[in-house]
């Protein structure tokens, strides 16, 4: 596989250096992406980098992953309007712990010549005093320079610390570091970092330490001009605990069918022709959403797992698809109210279960599903309502036996209205 060839294709060059695809052509290359530790998960805006990072890997060189444990303590201005909070040491290192962590569900870290390697810049700052680095690094880089980046330019109206503009020399030791003691000849990142990049191979070239190449890929936009990776409740992220699998699936399930030949084909590992496949059998049948499902089904195993997956699919069926009391017993109290999330609540006495509710009193005075017994005979008349999935009529009695994930009942009337009752 040729790397440049494969971003190509794949929608994933934006910029790169002349000569470096007669270096990646003549012998396997290291190459590094840097990831800021502002927290500790990457969010799904971080993967276009480990994606190049991957297919870097599977192009036969030597990817590394280095955390900035240094350069989050100064904060790069690249693409933002303000300067950002700076983290402690102890922050800092329990973000790159999860950062490493979410990596290598990606990368081989464990065997091969081109086996990935993570690295901390902070091992080789955090005994560099500030005058051998500006004896070392700074005076071969120019102010005038380092002022005609646009990172720069676009912050200077505003304000930018001295703090944040010796972020790019920074970065660009950093590369100078990778490539003397480590042999990395190619840094990779989003277009935003062009800036930053052609820093470390502008100062590789001036300290004579070797050969360094740039190669940059795109920002990712949304069709309808929304800004990726970010959903109703902010970004997407990788760890469970701050996006759930569930929610993680439903994001790639509901992005638009605009979107998807570009998200195809960033994101899979999937050739070429497989995914044109896709995208033909999407055209002729656009309501299945084949595309979507294609890429949420591979996207959700290899960020989680296939029993994350499983779950997943099985919460979504409950709620848009055909699905059983059987389906909904298999969901736990966390899964069950991330798939209702947002829908009405009401409440019952556990102990009132035990002897049983009558469903007109459940759906009206004990629960306040429905706003009178009236209306919940009609509903029972229309055959409209049903308990935990299965239709009821009048003169049914609630009880014990109708409690799932230890706690709640669902109600539902009609397809889409549905109301969760809570024992207390």
């Amino acid at each position: 596989m040729n790397f440049i060839e494969e971003l190509k294709w794949r929608g994933m060059l934006h910029d790169m250096m002349p000569g470096i695809e007669e270096q990646l052509q003549k012998e396997c290359t290291a190459g590094y992406v840097g990831f800021d530790p502002t927290a500790d998960s990457l969010h799904i805006g971080n993967l276009v980098p480990i994606m190049m990072l991957v297919h870097f890997q599977r192009c036969g060189h030597k990817p590394y992953a280095l955390v900035g444990g240094a350069t989050g303590m100064v904060g790069d201005p690249s693409g933002k309007s303000e300067e950002r909070n700076l983290l402690d040491e102890e922050t800092l290192n329990k973000n790159i712990a999860g950062v490493q962590k979410q990596l290598a569900h990606f990368l081989n870290f464990n065997e091969g010549e081109n086996a990935a390697v993570m690295v901390n810049n902070y091992d080789w700052f955090k005994n560099y005093t500030f005058l051998d680095f500006i004896r070392d690094a700074g005076k071969h880089i120019t102010v005038n320079y380092m002022m005609a980046k646009d990172s720069v330019k676009k912050r200077l109206e505003t304000g930018l610390s001295f703090t944040e503009f010796s972020y790019q020399l920074v970065q660009g030791y950093d590369f100078f570091h990778l490539n003397k003691h480590n042999n990395v000849k190619v840094q990779m990142g989003g277009s935003d970092q062009w800036g930053n990049i052609t820093t470390g191979t502008e100062l590789i070239r001036r300290m004579k330490a070797g050969d360094a190449y740039a190669v940059t890929c795109p920002l990712i936009t949304k069709a309808d001009g929304g800004k990726f990776g970010k959903s109703e409740n902010g970004n997407v992220w990788l760890d469970r605990t701050k996006t759930s699998p569930y929610k993680f699936y439903q994001f790639w399930l509901n992005a638009a069918d605009e979107d998807m030949h570009k998200y195809l084909r960033i994101f899979s590992l999937k050739t070429k022709e497989e995914i044109e496949a896709l995208e033909a059998a999407h055209a002729e049948a656009p309501h299945t959403r084949i595309m979507q499902h294609a890429l949420a089904d591979e996207i959700t195993v290899r960020v989680h797992s296939q029993e994350d997956l499983d779950t997943a699919k099985l919460a979504s069926q409950i709620l848009f698809g055909k699905s059983t009391s059987e389906d909904l017993k298999k969901l736990s109290e966390e899964n069950l109210l991330e798939v209702f999330d947002g829908v009405p609540q009401g409440e019952v006495n556990r102990e009132a279960l035990k002897s049983g509710i009558d469903i007109i009193d459940l759906l009206s005075e004990e629960a306040g599903f429905l706003k009178s017994k009236g209306e919940a005979r009609r509903a029972l008349k229309e055959n409209s309502i049903a308990v935990n999935k299965e239709k009821v009529s009048e003169g049914t009695v609630i009880n014990q036996d109708s409690v799932i994930a230890n706690n709640y009942i669902l109600l539902q009337r009609g397809k889409k209205n549905y109301f969760l009752v809570k024992l207390n």
